[in-house]
């Protein structure tokens, strides 16, 4: 007796809900920091060498595109922290429900977009 066939599901094609995006964009946040780790701590040890390490390092990130790569990582570090602060408290059993679930990951992406629109324009 044949059993039925499993159903092939095109993860690209299905609409998630908002809390599942920010579960998905707070590892992938989680990663690009980790990624960049490495050379934030060259940077920094470049800087702490010397005057002219510290200027060389200044020079580098006066660049637009470097500055795009920043406010990138900014995005990332604001988006992981608020989005760990709701999972945090999901684990202490707060905002479990539906509704509160889709309002947290609301505040959640208007916090980390804001926020990092707002120190970008102060910074650029």
């Amino acid at each position: 007796m044949p059993g039925k066939r499993p159903i092939y599901l095109n993860l690209i094609k299905i609409r998630q809900p908002l809390p599942a995006v920010v579960s998905v964009l707070h590892r992938i946040s989680g990663a690009l920091l980790f990624l960049a780790l490495p050379l934030m701590l060259v940077g920094l040890q470049q800087t702490l060498v010397s005057p002219e390490g510290f200027d060389g390092v200044r020079g580098m990130l006066a660049g637009p595109l470097s500055r795009l790569v920043l406010i990138g990582l900014l995005w990332a570090y604001l988006h992981h922290f608020f989005a760990g602060l709701r999972f945090l408290a999901l684990d202490l059993d707060f905002g479990g429900e539906l509704a509160a679930a889709r309002r947290t990951s609301v505040v959640v992406l208007a916090a980390s977009l804001s926020l990092t629109l707002l120190i970008g324009v102060w910074l650029w």
